[in-house]
C-alpha cells in the first residue's frame, strides 16, 4: 500500500483452522456420492451474479479445503443484474448520488448514507486488487476504469444545496478532493457536450469527483467465477432450483431441474446462499424460514438511452448525476455516463422506468403474483396506500413516449441528435418491501436475510447492490458463521485491510490503502 504490496498472509493457528468437514460439528463427514443425481456440496452458491461470485472467491480464500457449487438457471454468469447493460454500472461510492445527501428541513445536508456507502464501496477496491495482486482477476482495465462522477444541478437553489453538500463533504478524508463548480467557462471546459448549446442565463453548479470508477460488474463476475472454476468449484449453468428443504441433521435439500439436458439432480448442502437477485425472495420463501416472513418485493424495471457514435462519446467523459423529479422515488435519478464495456466506450441516459410483474428479466408474468403470502399481504397493502408519488411516477413513465425521452436527455445536453441514441431495455430491480407494524415500507437499498442457524442466507433489494458486494457478504460470513469469523479474521484482514476499521477515522490508512487500490487497479 502506498507503493508497497500488502502484508504477507498471517499465520492462522491450527486449533483456529475449520476444515470443510468441521463445517458444522453436529453433521456427519461427507462422503462420495455414488450416484451421479446426488451430489453433497459444503457451500452451495444459487445464481451466478457479482454476489454469489464474491461469497464463493471469499470462501475459497478462507477454506479452500471446502466444496462449493455454484448453480445458474441461465447459460451464463452474469446475465441478469449483474449485466454492465443492466445497470448504470457506476460503482456506487456516494461521490455523486444526491439521494444518498438529502437536504433537511433546517437546510443542512445530511451525510450520513453517502459516508456508509463510500466506506463500503472502499472494501470493495481493496478486494478487487488483492485479487490482481493474487492472481484471481486480470487487466483491471476490462472491469473498472476511472471516470470522474459528478452531481449535476441548475437553479440558484439547487445550486445553494451543492455548495452546502460539498461544504458538508469536503472535510471528510472519504470525499477528499471534490469541488464545487459554479463557473460556466469551467463547466464547458469538463462537460463540453453539456455546455453546448445550454441558455447562458440559465445557473448551473457541480460537485465534481475526480476519482471516481467507472465498473463492468458482468466482467468482474466471470474472472471471479473462473477462478472459483480454477480452484476446483462445480459451477453448473442451466440448472433452476427448484425448491429447498431443510433436513431433520441441519442441511439443505435442494432439487434442481438440469434445464439443458433434462432431469432432476438432488444436492445436500451444509450452507446456501441465495445471490439470485430478483429471484432470491421465492426460494427464501420456499426455504420455509421464518426471518423472510414479512418481506415482499416490488418490481419496476427500466430503460436507458445509449450513444456509441465516438464524435458524441469523445465530448463527455464522467458520470453526472441529476436530481430526482419531486415526489420521484431515489431510483429515478437521471444520469449521463460514461460506461466502459469490452474496451468500448458509450453513454448511457436514463433511467426511464416501467412496470412489470416478472422479478427477473428473464423472469415470468406470475412471479409477482407468486410472491405473496399471507404473511407479506399487509406490507405490500400498507406500501400501496402509502406510496401514491411512487404509483403516480410509473404510470408519467409509461406515458413516454421516445420524443418526450429525448426532451429529458437534452435537459442534459441541449444539443443531440436523435438518431445517434438507442433505446435499450435494462435489469429489474426487486425493491425491498419490509413489514412495519401493521403495514409496511419501501426500502431503496439491499438487504440481507439469513436463518437463525446460518445455515441459509440470501439477498434482496437493488442499489448501491453490486458496488458494495464485499461489505454484503461480509456481512453474511458474520451472520451465519459467527464461531468461525474470528479465526478467520486475521486473513480477512489482508484481502480487505479496512475491514473492521472506519476509515474516515483513520486518514492515513485510507491514503496508504488509496495508493495501493489505485495502482493494482491501474487507476493512476
Amino acid at each position: 500500500m502506498g507503493g508497497r504490496t500488502p502484508p504477507a498472509r498471517m499465520h492462522v493457528p491450527r486449533s483456529q483452522e475449520m476444515s470443510a468437514l468441521t463445517l458444522n460439528a453436529n453433521l456427519p463427514s461427507r462422503k462420495p456420492a455414488a450416484d451421479p443425481n446426488r451430489i453433497t456440496t459444503d457451500v452451495l452458491l444459487v445464481g451466478a451474479g457479482v454476489m454469489s461470485a464474491t461469497l464463493g472467491a471469499l470462501i475459497r480464500s478462507l477454506e479452500p479445503d471446502w466444496s462449493v457449487t455454484v448453480l445458474e438457471r441461465l447459460e451464463g454468469p452474469a446475465l441478469e443484474s449483474s449485466d454492465p447493460w443492466n445497470n448504470a454500472g457506476t460503482g456506487h461510492s456516494a461521490l455523486c448520488e444526491l439521494n444518498y445527501t438529502p437536504r433537511l428541513p433546517d437546510g443542512s445536508v445530511d451525510v450520513s448514507k453517502a459516508l456508509v456507502v463510500n466506506e463500503q464501496f472502499q472494501l470493495s477496491r481493496q478486494f478487487w486488487a488483492h485479487g490482481v495482486d493474487h492472481g484471481m482477476l486480470h487487466d483491471p482495465s476490462s472491469f473498472i476504469n476511472a471516470v470522474p462522477h459528478v452531481s449535476f444541478v441548475r437553479g440558484a437553489e439547487n445550486a445553494e444545496y451543492l455548495r452546502l453538500r460539498h461544504d458538508a463533504l469536503a472535510g471528510n478524508p472519504l470525499f477528499e478532493g471534490i469541488e464545487y463548480v459554479d463557473d460556466r467557462d469551467e463547466f464547458a471546459r469538463r462537460l463540453p457536450l453539456m455546455a453546448e448549446g445550454r441558455p447562458e442565463d440559465e445557473t448551473v453548479a457541480l460537485n465534481w469527483s475526480q476519482n471516481g470508477t467507472d465498473v463492468d460488474f458482468g466482467a468482474l463476475t466471470g474472472q471471479l467465477l473462473a477462478h472459483l472454476a480454477d480452484r476446483g468449484a462445480d459451477i453448473r449453468y442451466g440448472h433452476d432450483v427448484k425448491s429447498l428443504r431443510k433436513n431433520t441433521d441441519g442441511t439443505w435439500k435442494v432439487k434442481v431441474r438440469d434445464r439443458v439436458r433434462g432431469g432432476t439432480l438432488n444436492i445436500s448442502a451444509r450452507f446456501v446462499f441465495v445471490g439470485a437477485g430478483g429471484g432470491a425472495l421465492h426460494l427464501l420463501q420456499r426455504s420455509g424460514i421464518d426471518e423472510v416472513k414479512g418481506f415482499a418485493g416490488f418490481p419496476v424495471s427500466g430503460q436507458f438511452l445509449r450513444c456509441v457514435d465516438e464524435d458524441v462519446t469523445a465530448r463527455h467523459e464522467a458520470k453526472v448525476y441529476g436530481m430526482a423529479a419531486v415526489g420521484a422515488p431515489p431510483m429515478s435519478v437521471p444520469h449521463l455516463d460514461t460506461r466502459v464495456i469490452d474496451g468500448q466506450r458509450s453513454l448511457l441516459f436514463g433511467p426511464y422506468a416501467g412496470w412489470t410483474p416478472k422479478f427477473l428479466k428473464n423472469g415470468s408474468f406470475t412471479d409477482l403474483p407468486r410472491s405473496m403470502r399471507i404473511d407479506n399481504l399487509g406490507p405490500m397493502a400498507g406500501v400501496g396506500l402509502t406510496s401514491a408519488p411512487l404509483v403516480k411516477y410509473l404510470v408519467l413513465e409509461l406515458l413516454k413516449n421516445q420524443h418526450r425521452k429525448i426532451d429529458e436527455l437534452s435537459v442534459f445536453a441541449p444539443i443531440v441528435e436523435a438518431s445517434d441514441w438507442e433505446l435499450i431495455t435494462a435489469g429489474q430491480r426487486v425493491q425491498v418491501v419490509r413489514k412495519k407494524g401493521w403495514g409496511g415500507g419501501l426500502e431503496f437499498g439491499t438487504t440481507v436475510i439469513s436463518a437463525a442457524d446460518g445455515s441459509i442466507a440470501g439477498l434482496l433489494g437493488a442499489s448501491p447492490g453490486a458496488s458494495t458486494a464485499v461489505a454484503a457478504m461480509l456481512d453474511v460470513l458474520e451472520r451465519c458463521f459467527p464461531g468461525r469469523i474470528d479465526g478467520w479474521r486475521p486473513q480477512l484482514k489482508e484481502i480487505v485491510p479496512s475491514y473492521g476499521v472506519a476509515l474516515q477515522e483513520n486518514p492515513s490508512l485510507l491514503a496508504d490503502l488509496r495508493s495501493w487500490t489505485d495502482t493494482s487497479l491501474g487507476l493512476v
